[in-house]
């Protein structure tokens, strides 16, 4: 299955206008619960600003310093992931950088993994979603208005039929959404 999986604001976007998402910090109790989400993926293809963001998890001791730091960290460093760049030439860790196309690299990421897989960043999901590979998708929605910036769902064609499977609250404030995406056989109302 392919998940889309981020942070948002409480009106759908995923960072600000100048491309901040601080809004986004997790408390204790939701960064273990996504450090668990993590660890039971089997890979994850990513854009270059995702990439660069999240390679501090391999690089900065100090972020395994508590317990559930050093979890995800480990989880995240073992974790099989396609970078797709225009402008990279390498990467490093447990990486690689695409070399074919987005449906290519979907479809190779989920028949090679042992587990779910994963797709972030705003241009490359959008791509996914358009062509209609997206399976699941789960939104961290947060308390807070950005009135503009970059949005989770991108610009469609068409409707998206999803189903509701799960929500929780983290600390009061923080509201999990996990959507599946129905399929003709899914439901009676054609898609």
């Amino acid at each position: 299955m392919l998940i889309y999986s981020m942070g948002v604001s409480a009106d759908g976007f995923i960072a600000d206008d100048e491309g901040a998402f601080d809004f986004t910090a997790p408390g204790d109790e939701q960064f273990r619960f996504q450090a668990g989400q993590v660890a039971r993926l089997g890979g994850y293809l990513l854009g270059r600003r995702l990439y660069e963001t999240m390679r501090v998890w391999d690089t900065d001791p100090s972020l395994r310093a508590p317990r559930s730091g050093a979890a995800f960290a480990e989880s995240w460093a073992a974790l099989p992931k396609v970078v797709f760049s225009r402008t990279l030439t390498e990467v490093e860790g447990n990486a690689r950088l695409a070399t074919g196309s987005v449906e290519e690299e979907v479809a190779a990421a989920l028949a090679s993994a042992e587990g779910d897989v994963s797709i972030g960043g705003a241009d490359l999901a959008a791509e996914a979603i358009r062509l209609d590979l997206v399976d699941e998708y789960r939104l961290f929605r947060y308390p807070v208005v950005i009135g503009r910036g970059t949005r989770y769902w991108p610009d469609l064609d068409q409707r998206l039929p999803l189903a509701l499977v799960g929500t929780r609250t983290f600390g009061g404030r923080v509201v999990y959404e996990e959507y599946r995406r129905l399929r003709y056989a899914d439901s009676a109302v054609p898609v």
